[in-house]
C-alpha cells in the first residue's frame, strides 16, 4: 500500500513544455469512416519511412521483424507472433517504431555541448526525441548546466559509489520499463535483491497491475490462460476497453478472421473505435488490391466510463435468469467440480437491481441482453481487455467480474476460451515473469536464493505511485530507470518532476533523448544502449534475447543492424557493469554472464517456474509456452478452485456538473513516443491538445466545436488541478465522459489518485470540470 500524502490545494498543473511538433496547419476534425489498417496504414507507413531517411533499413527491418527465424522481436506491443509462421507479421504503429529506432540522426557529445539543459528544458517531446540516437554515456555537470562525456567505467563507478554510500538499499529504487528483455530483467532484479531491495515499479504498476491481482486471486495465476490458438477457434470474442487498432494492431488479423468464420465480436468501449468497425489487413495482399474490406465487430456497446463492471454483471445476471427456464445457460458441472463460491455470487446478481445495473453502465437492459445473447448462445467464449478496464479504482473487482462471467459457462481450460488480457508493451509480461515484482512471494524469493547463492530481502518494496512519493519525501535518494521515459509517464506530473529532482541521484538507459533527463536529480547519468534491431556481439558471439508475449509464449529476438555507435552497451551489459561496481565482492558472476547470455538463462532455468530447459526450448519454431496451471484446471487459490467474487457496484455515476475523463493515446503515437499531432482513426489532425467530449455535454456548457476550455481535475484530497486552454471536440462517447491525451492530461490526475485495490494510477477516471476559456475555478 502507497503511503498517503498531504492534500495540496489549487496545485497549477500546466505542462512544462508542449509535447507534441509544432502543428502543420490548422485543427481539423472529421470522423473516420475508412477500415481500419489498410491503404491508410500503407500510406502512413510511406510517408514515415521517406520522413525518416530509412529506405534501405525500413523494408529490411519489416522482413526480419517478429519472424521466427533469426528474426527481432517488434519492440512495440506484446501481440504473439502469428501461429502460421506468418512472414510478414506487421502492423504501422510497430514499423514507425523501428524505424524511429533505427534513424540516421545522431545525439553525441557535441550535441549536448551545444545546449543546456535549461535550454532543452524548453523543447517538445517531439523535438527531443527528433535528435537521434544517443550514442555514448554523458554526466550532468551542474555548473555549465550541461552533459559532458564521461566513460563506461567512470559511469559505474559513480552508481556504485552512490549506491555502496547509501544508509539503507532501500533508498534506492529501480524501474523498469517493457523493452527490458528476459535476461537484463532477470539480472536487474538479481542486482537490486543482492542490494537488499524489493524497491522494483516498473510500467505494468500503471498498466495492468489490477489485471494481474484479479487474475491470481481468481485462478492463481497472474496472467491470461488462452493462446493465439484459442482466437483462431473461438465462437465469441468480447473485446473491452482496447483501441486495437492503434494499441495492438496484430489483433485486427485475429479479428478479421474470427468474423470470416461466423464468430460473434463484441466490442465493450466509452468509444466507438476504428477496430471495432472494419479493416483491410495489409499482408491480405488480395484484400489490398481489391480494397476489400472485412467488419471486426457484429455488436458495440459503449458504456460510460468506469461502468464495465455493471455491464458484465447484467451479463451475468442475465445468464443466471436464462438459467431458470435454460439449464444449459450454466455450465453446473463445472461451477460444482471446478469453482468456489457460486452460490454467493448468485445471490448478489438477483439483489443487482437492472434499475442499477443501467444507471451504473449506461447502457439499456435492451442491449445488455444483446451482449448476454451472445454469450449464452456461445460454446466457447474469450473476454479480452486492455487498460479501460484496468487503470479505475474498482479495476481488480471489474476484471474479477470477467472471471465470474467466464465461469458461469465453462469458459476456461478448454480450447477457445478465457480471460485474454491485452498488454500493451512488448516483454512487460515477461518482465513479470523475470522477477520485476516490488511483492514477490516467499517461494519466488526461496528459489532465487537457492538459484543464485544470495539472501534476497522479504518485505515488499516499492511500486511506481510508492517510489515517486517516497523521492518526494526525501526517502529514496537514487532513481534508475532501465528504459521508457517516467517522468513523462507517471501521474502528477508537477509532482512526479518535483520528486525525480529531489534525488541525489538518477541514472537513465536509454536509447534516444527523452524528457526524463532533463527532470533529473542533483547528480545524473544518461547510459546509451543498444536498440533491440541491433546486433548484440559479446566475446561468445552475436547474442539473442528473449521475450515473453501477452499469451506467455517465449521466444528468442536477435538484431540485425550495426549498432547506432561503437560506444553503445548492451542492457545486460549495463547492469551487470553497475551491479560490479555496487557489490564488488560479489560472488554473482557478472562478467561471466554477459559473455553469453545462454549462461544466463541456465540460471533463470533453475530460479524461474516454467522456464526449465529454455535454452532448448526457446530455440524451438515460435519458443515455448509457460505453464498455465489455471488452463489444466489447477487452481492455486485458497480453496483449490476458481473462485467467484461478489464485490458490490461501484458508484461511478459523474456528480451534476462534472464529467468523468479517461486518458489514452492518440493514433500517431507509442506510449509517451509522439511521432506527429494527428489521430487518423479519430478523425483529428494538427491538434494534440484537446479534450473529447458528448456533444450534449458541450451544448449544455454553451461548448461550439475548438472552442478554449479549461479543465479542473478534483482530486481525492481535494485538490485541484488544471489544464487551460484546451479545444473541445464533439465526439460519439456516453453523455457525463470525456477524454483526451496521454501525456498531456497525466497533469490532471494527482498522485493520490491511485486505486486502494491495485495502487494503479487512476488514469482512465479523473473527476473533471470543464468551463470556457477563462471561467475556470479559481
Amino acid at each position: 500500500m502507497n503511503a498517503p500524502h498531504e492534500p495540496r490545494e489549487q496545485v497549477p498543473a500546466q505542462p512544462e513544455a508542449p509535447v507534441g511538433p509544432e502543428p502543420a496547419g490548422e485543427p481539423h476534425s472529421r470522423p473516420y469512416h475508412h477500415p481500419a489498417a489498410g491503404w491508410g496504414a500503407a500510406k502512413s507507413v510511406g510517408r514515415f519511412l521517406l520522413q525518416e531517411r530509412a529506405f534501405v533499413d525500413g523494408p529490411r527491418a519489416i522482413m526480419r521483424m517478429n519472424h521466427e527465424n533469426k528474426g527481432f522481436d517488434c519492440p512495440g506491443c506484446a501481440w504473439p507472433d502469428d501461429t502460421k509462421g506468418l512472414h510478414l507479421d506487421i502492423c504501422e504503429n510497430g514499423i514507425k517504431h523501428v524505424t524511429w529506432e533505427m534513424t540516421p540522426k545522431r545525439v553525441g557529445r557535441e550535441f549536448f555541448a551545444a545546449h543546456s539543459v535549461t535550454e532543452l528544458s524548453g523543447w517538445s517531446d517531439f523535438a527531443l526525441e527528433d535528435q537521434g540516437r544517443l550514442t555514448e554515456p554523458m554526466v550532468y555537470d551542474p555548473e555549465s548546466d550541461h552533459y559532458v562525456p564521461i566513460s563506461w567505467q567512470e559511469a559505474f563507478a559513480l552508481v556504485g559509489g552512490a549506491l555502496r554510500a547509501l544508509d539503507d538499499p532501500n533508498q534506492a529504487s529501480f524501474y523498469t520499463s517493457g523493452r527490458l528483455g528476459n535476461e537484463a530483467t532477470f539480472l536487474y532484479q538479481l542486482m537490486a535483491r543482492e542490494l537488499g531491495t524489493n524497491n522494483l515499479p516498473d510500467c505494468s504498476n500503471m498498466c495492468h497491475e489490477a489485471s494481474g491481482r484479479a487474475l491470481q486471486a481468481a485462478l492463481g495465476t497472474g496472467k491470461g490462460t488462452v493462446d493465439l490458438q484459442d482466437w483462431e477457434t473461438t465462437d465469441a470474442l468480447f473485446i473491452m476497453g482496447v483501441n486495437a487498432a492503434s494499441n495492438a494492431p496484430r489483433m485486427l488479423t485475429a479479428l478479421s478472421e474470427a468474423y470470416r468464420r461466423g464468430a460473434q465480436i463484441v466490442h465493450i468501449n466509452p468509444l466507438v473505435e476504428a477496430a471495432a468497425t472494419k479493416t483491410i489487413v495489409p499482408h491480405d495482399f488480395t484484400d489490398m488490391a481489391l480494397f476489400k474490406s472485412t467488419p471486426t465487430s457484429t455488436l458495440n456497446l459503449q458504456p460510460r466510463i468506469g461502468g464495465d463492471m455493471a455491464l458484465l454483471r447484467g451479463m451475468s445476471k442475465a445468464v443466471l435468469e436464462q438459467a431458470k427456464t435454460d439449464p444449459k445457460s450454466v455450465d453446473q458441472e463445472f461451477v460444482e467440480r471446478h469453482t468456489a463460491y457460486f452460490e454467493e455470487y448468485r445471490k448478489v446478481c438477483e439483489e443487482t437491481s437492472w434499475e442499477e445495473i443501467e444507471h451504473q453502465s449506461g447502457v439499456s437492459r435492451a442491449d445488455i441482453l444483446k451482449a448476454a445473447r451472445v454469450y449464452g448462445d456461445a460454446d466457447r467464449s474469450i473476454v479480452s481487455w486492455c487498460l479501460g478496464v484496468s487503470q479505475h479504482e474498482h479495476g481488480v473487482d471489474t476484471v474479477r467480474e470477467i472471471v465470474n462471467l467466464l465461469l458461469l459457462r465453462g469458459n476456461l481450460g478448454r480450447e477457445g476460451a478465457g480471460p485474454s488480457p491485452v498488454r500493451g508493451h512488448s516483454n512487460v509480461q515477461g518482465n513479470r515473469t523475470c522477477g520485476i515484482d516490488h511483492r514477490p512471494t516467499e517461494e519466488f524469493l526461496d528459489r532465487l536464493a537457492e538459484a543464485c547463492g544470495i539472501d534476497p530481502p522479504r518485505a515488499h518494496g516499492l511500486d511506481t505511485v510508492g517510489t515517486i512519493q517516497a523521492m518526494h519525501r526525501g526517502e529514496v535518494k537514487i532513481f534508475v530507470g532501465m528504459g521508457g521515459n517516467f517522468a513523462l509517464a507517471a501521474p502528477d506530473t508537477p509532482y512526479t518532476y518535483e520528486a525525480l529532482r529531489s534525488c541525489e541521484l538518477t541514472v537513465q538507459v536509454s536509447t534516444k533523448l527523452n524528457r526524463s533527463h532533463l527532470v533529473h536529480g542533483r547528480r545524473a547519468l544518461i547510459l546509451p544502449c543498444l536498440g533491440r534491431t541491433e546486433k548484440d556481439r559479446r566475446r561468445g558471439g552475436v547474442q539473442s534475447t528473449s521475450v515473453e508475449d501477452s499469451m506467455s509464449m517465449v521466444h528468442l529476438s536477435l538484431g540485425m543492424k550495426r549498432p547506432a555507435s561503437p560506444h553503445l552497451l548492451s542492457e545486460p551489459a549495463i547492469i551487470a557493469g553497475m551491479a560490479r561496481a555496487a557489490l564488488p565482492d560479489s560472488e554473482t558472476p557478472w562478467e561471466w554472464y554477459i559473455e553469453d547470455y545462454d549462461r544466463i538463462r541456465d540460471t533463470m532455468a533453475r530460479a524461474l517456474d516454467g522456464f526449465e530447459d529454455c535454452n532448448r526450448r526457446v530455440r524451438l519454431p515460435l519458443g515455448f509456452r509457460i505453464k498455465q496451471p489455471a488452463r489444466e484446471l489447477v487452481f492455486l487459490t485458497p480453496s483449490g478452485r476458481a473462485e467467484f467474487s461478489t464485490a458490490p457496484l461501484p458508484d461511478v455515476v459523474p456528480a451534476p456538473g462534472t464529467l468523468a475523463l479517461g486518458t489514452m493515446r492518440s493514433h500517431d503515437q507509442w506510449n509517451t513516443t509522439i511521432y506527429s499531432d494527428n489521430d487518423r482513426y479519430r478523425g483529428i489532425k494538427n491538434l494534440r491538445t484537446l479534450v473529447f467530449m458528448n456533444k450534449d455535454d458541450m451544448r449544455e456548457r454553451g461548448l461550439a466545436e475548438f472552442e478554449p476550455v479549461d479543465i479542473t481535475s478534483t482530486a481525492k484530497d481535494g485538490s485541484h488541478r488544471h489544464l487551460d486552454g484546451f479545444l473541445a471536440v464533439p465526439y460519439d462517447i456516453p453523455r457525463g465522459c470525456a477524454a483526451g491525451y496521454m501525456p498531456e492530461m497525466n497533469v490532471l490526475c494527482a498522485i493520490v489518485d491511485y486505486s486502494t485495490q491495485s495502487d494503479q494510477p487512476l488514469m482512465k477516471h479523473v473527476k473533471v470540470t470543464i468551463t470556457r476559456s477563462g471561467r475556470a475555478a479559481a
